[in-house]
């Protein structure tokens, strides 16, 4: 009994020392590790604070069976009323290019995530609900070793 009294102990512990700086973050996991050329995962997200400076990031996770050492991805920002308000294409190294070493940080065997960022010190015209949607733009219709892609929104930390 002591034992599981410790345990919920130190889990709300952990929770109460969460990351103060983040807003939102959510991911989609991909079947069989590939990520399609038609699923578009689509993250929603509602902003209040117009004042605040926000950085977006995206979340990818890959496994060491990607074939190339980039990946090119878009992402769409729109508002509430499906207006887009932000597009961008990135293309983000996932592996070194000369010696093939995987980038990000790998936890469970052949995983690795990494975060890019994608908007810096964004400040949201409006208060509403928001959408980030994401596309893969590889140019093939299935991309293996991709699992996940995900959005991370955080407060911008005032420059001292």
């Amino acid at each position: 009994m002591r034992i599981v009294f410790a345990a919920c102990v130190i889990a709300v512990l952990l929770v109460a020392c969460g990351d103060s700086q983040r807003v939102y973050e959510q991911n989609t996991d991909f079947n069989e590790r590939v990520w399609m050329v038609n699923e578009k995962p689509k993250f929603e997200f509602e902003i209040s604070n117009v004042q605040q400076k926000y950085n977006l990031y995206g979340n990818i996770r890959n496994t060491v069976s990607y074939p190339y050492a980039r990946l090119f991805y878009t992402y769409y920002l729109q508002d509430s009323s499906g207006r887009e308000v932000q597009k961008n294409l990135m293309g983000e190294f996932l592996f070194d290019a000369k010696t093939g070493k995987p980038f990000g940080k790998s936890g469970i065997g052949d995983l690795y995530d990494h975060q890019f960022l994608m908007l810096k010190d964004y400040q949201f015209k409006t208060p509403g609900k928001y959408s980030v949607t994401f596309e893969q733009f590889m140019r093939m219709d299935t991309l293996q070793g991709i699992t996940a892609v995900g959005l991370r929104i955080e407060k911008a930390e005032a420059e001292k």
